[in-house]
């Protein structure tokens, strides 16, 4: 059963532990975490204080996509578990009061699932094959893909049948897109959801939510004019088209006591981002915005001022993010450095790990990631963590090219590295060979290897050490949940460098991004991501204090 109706709104500032189920915890030493490593390790959820988990794929699934692709999205892979290991999850979380939001994946399915294995089998033109995107193929034989657009893994975003016609794939070919100009592709996502909060699910997170609407008219065009095609008449990004998609959604939701909430992955324009937070479509939209910010006050300020004014026109709430499974973990983000300025870009780095001209200062990247988390966590709206950044936790680059797993570095030629680096198993203990993630002696070793610097960060070894990061995070998120009164933000003028806020009930928040020490106002210091001297905030330094 979800958890009781007078909290209808607890999303709005809700913090959200992001559960990459895989990389978790394993429960039964195949190397592979599931749902009962999930539930073993509620307590630390508990004791972190989160409002809430929200869990990557954990459907049946090839693996082509981390879990992306999706042969039923109403079951549960073997290897993770079954429906009845679900069942018992949900209920140790909302035990605990820990509401549990699920992945859903609308745009794809795996080409293992039913409908696409009947899609094959039929004939060209049939029913069967238009509930996906296929088409005949260019020049005088078709063997040119329908157009040139890309994977966004790398690579066309066409494959070629035994047959002669072309499907569409946005992502892997392992992931072909469905047709959302079908009602009964339409219904049967419904059901699905239905499903899934039938059970008990609180929320859902939308995966790449301004991409199911498609304008497929021909003559289709090539990427030269797509780029032309904003706001809503592209043919395949943020069409105007999918929010009457999500207005069905919001129906459903709200027939639940309480109401079901949605955020939306949807990487589109700032300016477009409201609509799909509006209470009548899915309430609320990841902003992303920091993941590709410098370490920087003014761009802090800009992104900071620009989603609350976002959020307001929405009626919904800002969401903060600074750390997922898509992304490099923040603090190597904050600590790459090259001769040509590398910026803090999101995901996928060229040569990251691999250019000896592109290095990470791992100091100077742990102090910035906890001088960023404390300003995030100050902002009012919703705190979405990633598992494993309460350790402090770097990208792991030393992944040889055979242990790899993600198809962007395969469909790349090695180019870009791709996302395992965020999503190595977690070190629970300091012991090696699997660091706590699978119990010893493990049938398996981890599926993506772990480095032994692991051992350093460790929850084991974090946990009763005062200055870890796992100790600022525990008592960031119980100072939060003390002092968090209402949504408001007021700014205080600071000079250059320096970000300063403070929360209803004299809650400050003052960030410098440096390089020089600034004066602390005074007042009583809550919270400091690093040591204070002399009534000075050193660079790179987040202190949370209360006017005296």
């Amino acid at each position: 059963m979800s958890l009781p109706s007078a909290d209808a709104d607890w999303w709005r500032n809700a913090v959200v532990y992001q559960v990459y189920p895989r990389s978790f915890a394993d429960s039964d030493g195949d190397g592979i975490g599931d749902l009962d490593g999930v539930r073993a390790h509620v307590d630390h959820l508990a004791r972190l204080g989160v409002d809430a988990v929200w869990l990557s794929p954990f459907y049946p699934s090839a693996l082509a996509d981390g879990g992306y692709d999706i042969d039923d999205h109403r079951d549960v892979a073997p290897e993770l578990g079954d429906l009845a290991a679900f069942d018992a999850m949900t209920a140790a979380l909302h035990e605990h009061g820990i509401r549990v939001i699920v992945d859903i994946v609308p745009n794809h399915t795996s080409d293992r699932h039913r409908w696409f294995r009947a899609a094959l089998a039929a004939e060209p033109g049939s029913d069967e094959r238009d509930r996906y995107v296929f088409r005949q193929g260019r020049g005088a034989d078709g063997s040119e893909p329908p157009t040139d657009w890309e994977s966004d893994f790398g690579g066309p975003a066409w494959t070629r049948l035994d047959d002669g016609w072309w499907y569409l794939h946005l992502f892997a070919p392992e992931q072909p897109d469905l047709n959302w100009d079908r009602r009964d592709v339409r219904d049967d996502y419904l059901e699905t959801l239905a499903f899934w909060a039938d059970r008990g699910v609180d929320g859902f997170r939308v995966d790449v939510a301004n991409l199911l609407v498609k304008d497929l008219t021909e003559p289709l065009p090539d990427r030269a004019e797509l780029a032309t095609r904003t706001d809503g008449n592209h043919a395949y990004e943020d069409r105007d088209a999918v929010h009457e998609v999500y207005a069905e959604w919001r129906t459903l939701f709200d027939s639940y006591d309480p109401p079901r909430m949605a955020v939306a992955e949807a990487w589109v324009p700032a300016h477009r981002r409201a609509r799909y937070a509006s209470p009548e479509s899915l309430g609320q939209a990841f902003n992303f915005d920091l993941l590709t910010a410098p370490w920087d006050a003014e761009t802090w300020r800009r992104v900071i001022e620009e989603n609350l004014d976002l959020a307001a026109e929405s009626g919904s709430t800002s969401t903060w993010v600074l750390s997922n499974h898509d992304v490099i973990r923040h603090p190597s983000r904050y600590g790459i450095t090259a001769a040509a300025g590398q910026p803090n870009e999101i995901g996928y780095i060229p040569a990251f790990g691999v250019d000896p001209e592109i290095t990470v200062d791992t100091a100077l990247g742990a102090t910035r990631a906890r001088a960023a988390t404390l300003l995030m966590l100050a902002l009012p709206g919703s705190a979405y963590l990633y598992q494993g950044e309460e350790l402090g936790l770097f990208e792991v680059v030393e992944i040889d090219a055979d242990k790899r797993q993600d198809p962007t570095f395969f469909r790349t030629g090695g180019e870009r590295l791709g996302r395992d680096g965020c999503r190595v198993p977690l070190p629970w203990t300091s012991a090696p060979p699997s660091y706590g993630f699978s119990p010893e002696p493990a049938a398996a070793p981890p599926h993506l290897p772990q480095p032994a610097w692991f051992a350093d960060l460790s929850l084991e070894r974090e946990t009763d050490d005062p200055t870890s990061s796992l100790s600022l995070y525990v008592a960031a998120l119980a100072l939060r949940r003390e002092r968090a009164a209402g949504e408001g933000l007021t700014w205080v003028p600071a000079g250059p460098g320096v970000v300063h806020v403070v929360r209803p009930g004299g809650w400050h928040c003052l960030t410098n991004f440096g390089p020089e020490p600034v004066a602390l106002p005074e007042g009583e210091v809550l919270l400091a991501s690093g040591p204070l001297a002399d009534g000075l905030v050193p660079a790179d330094r987040t202190v949370w204090f209360r006017e005296a």
